[in-house]
């Protein structure tokens, strides 16, 4: 198994986004699911990848807080919009894929939903077996 996650990681890292901004997604979208191994994992990942603790500390907030690019907020409302599924949310509206799409490439596009579905992927497991915060992964 952890061959396969290491190569999805892979392709991830291969699409070109920032890696300040898969980690603010991972924080973002762990946050919304609740997952707390996830959140110490992306506050730790966002900090060794050079994040500020200013803006790991208020991206809960992103929409209202000053520190974040227009390509991060686009690339944040999707996060969202694909993880809220479950609250009924209506998902990634027309408006914010083509807001997401003007920011960012079709590789880093792709990059950006491998990153979110992975997230999402984790933070459903770790729920499951009630993974606590701050241990280490394989």
């Amino acid at each position: 198994m952890w061959t396969a996650i290491q190569h999805l990681h892979k392709a991830i890292a291969a699409g070109g986004v920032d890696p300040r901004l898969l980690a603010l997604l991972h924080l973002r979208v762990s946050q919304v699911n609740g997952c707390s191994a996830c959140v110490y994992a992306s506050v730790a990942g966002g900090k060794k990848a050079g994040e500020t603790d200013e803006r790991l500390h208020n991206v809960a907030a992103w929409r209202e807080a000053p520190f974040y690019t227009d390509a991060e907020r686009a690339a944040l409302a999707l996060a969202e919009g694909a993880t809220r599924l479950q609250d009924g949310a209506e998902g990634v509206t027309d408006e914010i894929w083509e807001e997401a799409n003007a920011h960012f490439t079709e590789e880093e596009i792709g990059a950006i939903n491998l990153e979110i579905a992975l997230t999402n992927f984790f933070n459903r497991l770790n729920r499951t077996v009630r993974e606590p915060a701050g241990q280490t992964w394989g």
